[in-house]
């Protein structure tokens, strides 16, 4: 990875090793304002031109799409809270609570600009590829084709998963007006790009390449689009609008799950061959740069490369006066975590109220910061007498920076780095890991009543978690624990808001609800807990959300687009 960074001097980095982070510009200006000599006659600078390609994958990195903060999607359901109740740290709060913030001119959920902006120099690649390249052989050109697309299929499932119907554009084209295409043929659409994808990417690349795609990633990727397809045939059934062009045709979800599965079942072929696995330690896999649970990274180099993840959630003692605590985990992602032997945890139980914090599974330990908590050689309290570290009502204060649901999010901390004002941060984020692909395979199979599938993929995770194996045994009870497993396994990765959109389950779980957290008294020796809201105002999700609306200025633009129906 240095030798690759060295022989780059500085110009270019790419996703998993090297891929420019913190405002580094990374992409080649575009083509037009090259010759054609200097991109596509000179293999060198074609390489580089896709590594510049890769910079894509920084506008979603640690879930800031779209707000702009670290972990803000996830800030819209019921795992985490933002403390700030200002526009700015707050802006997740004030979307989360009025729906109506929403509009055409306004969709906030807004990557309709850059995405196609993308999609253009992609486009450009290719065509460049096919008419102009020299030098190549044929199989690197089919390696550079497939990198492009893999990208390319990237932004359209973002675009898709938004919008559900957008304008398609495989190739350049100077038409101004165009259509959007059926929200299949977009869901296809993705699929095709990144099965091409699968085909002709390499399972590794040597260490001057470590993290551009690979066969690994694109069968993930493959897996992941077709399981949204799969959702939408199985679960949107046109309740939640009128257009035309939204929605899936239900008759094609059991063909989508099994797809699916099939592309989660390459993705399986290649951890048989040595080339992902589950770590034993969970809490490792989030600071370790050579898990071999990454299937698709973003990693950071410091001082060349840093972020500011500890700054903006590690607990306030960490750094006085300075760290932000934009977000802490709420009462309702804690209670989910199960017991260190399988049993579903309950405030119900004297025993385990009494001590709600002993004897959790590994997940919870690495995945929260409790009063109690051992944190880097102190003990964290967040009752309300410890001032800076304590929990704190929402809304009390603008922007307190301390919790307000009586938790911190330790999940991507470094334990290690005791002075993230100065060293900044360094941990990858994960695009994909194997435990989704895993999740993936078991929700799929259960759709498809492979039930003895389903199961085998689910254990192989909770096993190595530390878990028994689930006592599921009905397509619905496996499809509960499925849910159970993604929010416990995936927090604060961003899944979660997309996972209820895709469900069509946002309208219910992230309407007219508040979320709450645990205050500590302490009483004698012992302390007790006692549930607060850390709401003021009931969220909001109307059934409309589940389609984002085009971008006013793009419908004033494009003569022949019409806007999704019900906006």
């Amino acid at each position: 990875m240095k030798e690759f960074l060295k022989t780059l001097k500085k110009s270019f980095l790419i996703a998993g090793a090297i891929l420019a982070m913190n405002g580094c510009k990374i992409d080649t200006d575009p083509l037009d304002r090259y010759t054609d000599v200097a991109v596509y006659q000179n293999p060198a600078n074609i390489r580089l031109y896709i590594i510049g390609m890769y910079n894509e994958f920084n506008t979603f990195k640690f879930g800031t799409f779209p707000i702009g903060y670290d972990n803000a999607t996830d800030a819209l359901t019921d795992l985490m809270k933002y403390t700030s109740g200002v526009s700015g740290n707050g802006t997740v709060n004030i979307l989360a609570s009025d729906a109506s913030r929403v509009s055409a001119a306004g969709p906030q959920l807004n990557y309709w600009t850059a995405g196609y902006a993308r999609i253009r120099r992609l486009n450009e690649f290719l065509e460049g590829l096919d008419t102009k390249a020299q030098g190549l052989d044929e199989g690197t050109k089919l390696k550079f084709q497939a990198e492009a697309r893999f990208i390319r299929g990237y932004v359209y499932f973002w675009l898709v998963k938004m919008h559900g119907s957008v304008i398609l554009q495989d190739k350049l084209t100077s038409e101004k007006d165009k259509q959007r295409s059926s929200e299949d043929e977009c869901w296809n659409f993705i699929a095709s790009d990144f099965s091409f994808a699968a085909e002709y990417l390499p399972k590794t690349w040597d260490a001057g390449n470590t993290g551009r795609a690979t066969k690994g990633a694109a069968y993930g990727m493959l897996a992941r689009t077709w399981l949204y397809a799969a959702s939408i045939a199985e679960y949107d059934k046109k309740q939640f609008n009128a257009d035309e062009l939204t929605g899936v045709p239900a008759a094609k979800a059991t063909a989508y799950y099994t797809n699916a599965s099939n592309a989660a079942e390459e993705v399986k072929k290649l951890a048989a061959e040595g080339l992902y696995d589950l770590e034993a330690n969970f809490a490792s896999i989030f600071t370790n740069k050579n898990t071999k649970e990454a299937i698709f990274k973003i990693d950071f180099i410091r001082p060349q490369l840093t972020h500011q993840y500890d700054l903006g959630f590690a607990p306030p003692k960490d750094a006085p006066g300075q760290v932000l605590v934009y977000g802490v985990p709420t009462a309702e992602l804690v209670d989910e975590f199960e017991m260190s032997d399988g049993s579903t945890f309950s405030w119900s139980n004297p025993a385990m109220a009494a001590n709600p914090y002993a004897n959790r599974e590994q997940r919870f330990n690495a995945t929260i910061i409790f009063n109690g908590s051992s944190w880097k050689g102190r003990t964290v309290n967040t009752t309300p007498s410890d001032g800076v570290e304590g929990i704190t009502e929402y809304g009390a204060s603008t922007d307190p920076k301390k919790t307000v649901s009586g938790y911190y999010a330790k999940k991507f901390l470094d334990p290690l780095n005791t002075q993230i004002v100065i060293n900044k941060s360094d941990q990858s984020w994960m695009e994909l890991r194997y435990a989704e692909v895993l999740l993936i395979d078991a929700e799929a199979k259960s759709k498809i009543n492979d039930i003895a599938g389903a199961k085998t993929s689910l254990n192989i995770l909770r096993n190595k978690r530390g878990l028994p194996n689930t006592p599921s045994q009905t397509p619905a009870e496996l499809m509960n624990a499925v849910e159970h497993e993604r929010i416990v396994e995936l927090a604060f990765e961003g899944h979660r808001y997309w996972d209820l959109r895709r469900w069509r389950k946002a309208h219910v779980v992230l309407n007219n609800v508040r979320f709450t957290g645990h205050k500590g008294t302490p009483v004698g020796s012992s302390v007790s807990y006692t549930t607060v809201p850390v709401d003021n105002t009931n969220r909001q999700f109307t059934p409309a959300l589940y389609y984002i609306p085009i971008p006013l200025d793009e419908i004033l633009r494009n003569n022949s687009i019409t806007q999704i129906k019900g906006w």
